[in-house]
């Protein structure tokens, strides 16, 4: 796979995935499969909740927003924990949160003993989506960054079809047994990843931030493909860090080494550069979910059944192709963002599911006006919404990931990151709490015309305020961040470099 060279690693060479970083993102990116199960299991096993604890659509609403609302006080507050006691003992906490709410889940002898569970995964959720990107970001090297950044958005995604596997398959146990089985497996995985995740190096970019600067040399020759590398990537590290590059202490004090007056700096008085990446960062998480993403992957059984497939395992089984799909374009887009980049992909990823949102849109609308059953307007519904999470998978989804946690300097990066996920799920939780109500109020065609309205808006802010960033060390961003135009940075204003490099595992 080709990628574009970033300045000081920069050369005619070819550069490789190592293997051990690989590794590490690979085993940090398991508590994201946790997370993208509890999202997809919750889809198919609604339907059997509202029957067997018999409760109604607004309380439904609850259920499935809940979870992201309290993933927002999760993303909050992982930011600042993990900025004190480090990358990898706050996934560890994470998987416990996870462990202890699916245990939760899985007991529910009642609604609100269920509720308390999904709370407690929730805040789960929050930290797992500030962590599992940020370490992949900086244990990786420019080159390989958006691959490896990429991959807990796959491994939600495979989390995602896990669910609606489960779904199918648990279906057929009692009605008592059957959703209860569905929620309470995730505490497996999360147990087994509290015993891993401790095999795993810390970051080094936060091992530097504590001043501990041989311990972050040592992760660096690990997690590089060569010497020389692993000195240009912790050499750029101290100069962020306020550290003398030429300095060769094995410990050394830090000012503001746990992130004191980082809010100042990020929020309250920002400079020009981290101002914009602030508003980047939340402008992408925004858009993620307001296009629509949360209504087809949680309410997908619903939308199905309005398009006219009114058999649970029909419904189910449409499900699950959908995660089938999300699947295989995210692994497409883990292989291309390294070699397109990330502006061109989110382009088109965007413009193809403002298309198919409206597709989606038409037949929704065609169906709940007609008397008779048409299978021309139920198989573009389902093209559609196939189509639609085709083109998010390919670009958006990912790329949200890999974009903010990699553009904010070194000190605010954990923080900054946290406030994108933070406003992802709070936007999460809008439309999992309202989707119903707002089909209701304008149907459910008018409800993916909104989306596809979005989209659109979507579409002109990343066009104007998201420059590319493949190939800039992590270091590089915030001179990235100051040029003047988004748009001659953005690639618009200067020809791209020939790309004749390629990465390949090593």
């Amino acid at each position: 796979m080709e990628v574009e060279k970033g300045s000081k690693l920069s050369g005619d060479y070819t550069t490789k995935i190592n293997k051990y970083a690989f590794a590490c993102s690979v085993v940090a990116s398991v508590i994201s499969i946790i997370f993208g199960y509890d999202t997809g299991v919750m889809s198919g096993a609604m339907i059997f909740i509202e029957e067997d604890l018999k409760i109604d659509d607004m309380q439904i609403q609850v259920l499935a927003g809940i979870l992201n609302i309290c993933a927002l006080v999760g993303a909050l507050l992982a930011g600042r924990v993990s900025d004190y006691i480090g990358r990898r003992y706050t996934i560890l906490l994470a998987s416990i949160i996870f462990l202890l709410g699916s245990v939760l889940m899985g007991y529910g002898p009642n609604y609100p003993v269920l509720l308390t569970g999904r709370c407690v995964a929730g805040i789960g959720v929050g930290f797992a989506l500030m962590i599992a990107p940020v370490y992949s970001a900086e244990i990786s090297s420019p080159s390989s960054r958006g691959f490896l950044t990429s991959l807990p958005e796959l491994c939600i995604s495979i989390g995602i079809l896990s669910g609606y596997v489960s779904n199918y398959f648990f279906a057929r146990l009692s009605l008592q047994v059957g959703w209860r089985i569905m929620l309470g497996l995730a505490a497996i995985p999360s147990l087994l990843l509290a015993f891993f995740i401790l095999r795993l190096p810390e970051s080094p970019r936060w091992l530097v931030m504590q001043g501990r600067l041989a311990e972050a040399k040592k992760v660096l020759l690990q997690v590089s493909n060569s010497e020389q590398e692993a000195q240009v990537r912790f050499s750029d590290i101290k100069v962020a860090a306020g550290i003398d590059e030429n300095c060769t202490d094995d410990n050394v004090k830090v000012k503001n080494s746990n992130g004191q007056n980082i809010w100042k700096e990020l929020i309250l008085r920002p400079s020009p550069p981290v101002r914009w990446m602030l508003l980047a960062a939340i402008g992408i998480h925004f858009f993620e979910h307001a296009t629509g993403i949360e209504a087809v992957v949680l309410y997908g059984p619903r939308i199905f059944k309005k398009a006219g497939i009114h058999s649970k395992d029909k419904l189910l089984l449409a499900q699950v192709g959908t995660g089938i799909t999300r699947i295989i374009f995210i692994t497409i887009a883990t292989l291309l963002l390294d070699k397109v980049g990330r502006r061109k992909l989110l382009l088109t990823s965007v413009g193809g599911m403002t298309f198919a949102l409206v597709g989606l849109g038409l037949g929704l609308t065609v169906v709940e006006q007609s008397k008779e059953k048409l299978v021309w307007a139920l198989s573009l519904c389902i093209g559609a919404t196939y189509t639609y999470v085709m083109f998010f998978s390919v670009g958006l989804a990912p790329i949200t990931w890999v974009y903010s946690s990699e553009i904010f300097p070194l000190k605010l990066r954990a923080q900054g990151h946290s406030i994108g996920v933070a406003v992802n799920r709070l936007m999460n939780a809008t439309i999992s709490i309202t989707f119903i109500s707002i089909y209701k109020a304008i149907t459910i065609g008018g409800a993916f015309f909104m989306f596809a309205g979005i989209a659109v808006l979507a579409l002109i802010f990343f066009f104007f305020f998201l420059p590319e960033t493949r190939g800039r060390s992590l270091e590089e961003m915030e001179e990235l961040f100051s040029k003047k135009s988004p748009l001659k940075i953005s690639g618009l204003g200067r020809k791209q470099p020939t790309n004749n490099s390629s990465i390949q595992t090593q």
